[in-house]
């Protein structure tokens, strides 16, 4: 098994998303380790490019990646300050009054951020709330302010514009850098840039920012080969019966390494030479099958994640999105760096 990770186009995908934000500070979304490609490769690769501002979900994340960077580089923490987390080096951005007593009185004089919520129900303090502390929080200085867009990838979703409306009257005269668009949100245009961008899924090659260069390729070991007869079944549940004689070969992934079952008999392909081969029955937990019957020879390796099927492509045939696609793969591959 081959996780093949192009840092080149995870960097030019950075400035590439840099360059329609003009003006404003592009921070680096590395959560999930790197949105699973390896946040020890990506992180200081991100920082050449220039990359000053990251972001991840929890503060192990950032203590794990904070001795990758000059003291130069902030490491911003989404989930906030929770109980007994060690922030040494963090900024967390604090999501509820809660969270900010609590990191106020823990971390006097040490830099903070805030998260508001308009209209997401996800994260943030909503308005009442921020009404109650506002005063109080701007007087201690955040370091920003920022939201989060629930449809950025849709552009004409009309929730785009309410949020934006909240997050303008929420922070209206508040003389702090903001923060509200993400890797969608910087394509919507300079309403929503403010003085600092989120690049994330963009970064890696995915959806919705269709013009990313692609930064992942996985190849599977083909481990087998093996003649079907017109009748047999192949895999679990016995839920594919091949119509004519057919090749099958089997590679060497499957569910363990985040090739979602899902995938099962759902017309993705895995591929060689450029074309592809259907994969056939059921995914399982080590293991794909796949009928190469139109191969004259079949090769040592195929590829499941390539130019003709990108993260996107296989999300939609497995009914999902290609975040879940790169933070599904597991350990288990042999990872190049390019």
């Amino acid at each position: 098994m081959g996780l093949h990770i192009d840092i080149s186009a995870i960097t030019a995908n950075w400035n590439a998303l840099a360059a329609k934000a003009p003006g404003a500070r592009v921070a680096a979304v590395v959560k999930a380790d790197a949105y699973g490609l390896g946040a020890a490769r990506v992180v200081p690769a991100l920082y050449q490019a220039g990359a000053r501002d990251f972001f991840v979900a929890l503060a192990s994340e950032g203590r794990a990646i904070r001795p990758l960077l000059p003291a130069d580089a902030t490491i911003n923490v989404l989930s906030g300050h929770m109980e007994g987390e060690d922030l040494t080096g963090l900024v967390p951005v604090l999501n509820s009054p809660a969270q900010y007593f609590r990191d106020r009185a823990m971390r006097p004089g040490q830099p903070f951020a805030i998260q508001l919520d308009t209209g997401m129900n996800r994260l943030g303090m909503e308005a009442a709330e921020w009404a109650a502390v506002r005063a109080e929080v701007l007087a201690e200085g955040p370091a920003f302010i920022m939201s989060h867009l629930a449809c950025a990838d849709e552009p004409d979703h009309p929730a785009n514009a309410a949020q934006l409306a909240a997050f303008r009257k929420m922070t209206e005269r508040c003389n702090v850098p903001r923060s509200l668009a993400a890797t969608g949100g910087i394509l919507l245009g300079p309403d929503y840039h403010f003085e600092m961008v989120r690049a994330g899924i963009g970064m890696y090659g995915g959806l919705p920012f269709a013009d990313a260069r692609p930064a992942v390729d996985l190849s599977l070991r083909v481990i087998q080969t093996r003649d079907v007869k017109a009748g047999e079944m192949v895999g679990y549940g016995a839920t594919w019966h091949a119509e004519r004689d057919t090749r099958i070969a089997t590679v060497d992934a499957g569910y363990a390494d985040g090739i979602l079952r899902a995938l099962s008999s759902s017309g993705a392909k895995m591929f060689a030479g450029g074309v592809g081969y259907p994969i056939v029955g059921r995914v399982s937990m080590d293991l794909i099958t796949v009928d190469v019957t139109e191969l004259d020879v079949v090769p040592d390796r195929m590829h499941l994640i390539c130019d003709q099927q990108p993260i996107d492509r296989l999300a939609d045939l497995a009914g999902t999105i290609g975040y879940e696609i790169l933070t599904a793969l597991r350990q288990r591959y042999q990872r190049t760096y390019r």
